[in-house]
């Protein structure tokens, strides 16, 4: 028996940006012009950092389309006393020129999450697949306003995109 050490194989990381359904996804955000773009979890049930994951991967998706940065902010545990000023740092970056991909929770788990979806230029709703109640993702979308959203996008528990519309 050899004392060699033994050899693992392991997977590299995958670079979600090279997933053709995460380019399909930007590129379907692209039909509205939008300096800044809310990504809102659908309703309660996904783990708490998903719609961030969903934001920076999207973020870096376009980045590489556009070959410009895209900033990302994470909206999901906004309080209301800081309400007013995270919405006028946003218009201010938006102002000097930057994209902006903001990151809410569901409105049922944080109430600003409708005010700065609303303050965006659009927004897309994010939902998982088997986790999340249909009731509360069409309240979401109600109450955000439905013409906010470009569309919405599917994603299966282990965090594959699985559809968007």
């Amino acid at each position: 028996m050899s004392d060699a050490p033994l050899a693992l194989r392991v997977p590299q990381a995958i670079e979600l940006w090279r997933d053709h359904e995460w380019q399909r996804l930007w590129l379907s955000l692209q039909h509205r012009q939008w300096k800044s773009f809310a990504v809102v979890a659908a309703a309660a049930g996904a783990p708490a950092d998903f719609p961030l994951r969903v934001a920076v991967t999207l973020a870096r998706t376009g980045m590489m389309h556009l070959g410009t940065p895209i900033q990302v902010a994470d909206g999901t545990k906004i309080p209301l006393t800081s309400l007013a000023m995270f919405i006028e740092e946003m218009e201010r970056c938006v102002e000097q020129g930057d994209r902006i991909v903001l990151a809410l929770a569901p409105p049922n788990e944080n109430p600003i999450t409708t005010a700065l979806a609303r303050s965006a230029d659009a927004a897309l709703l994010c939902i998982m697949l088997e986790r999340m109640k249909y009731g509360e993702s069409r309240e979401t979308a109600d109450r955000i306003g439905t013409g906010k959203f470009v569309g919405s996008a599917i994603f299966r528990p282990d965090g594959v995109l699985n559809g968007t519309t």
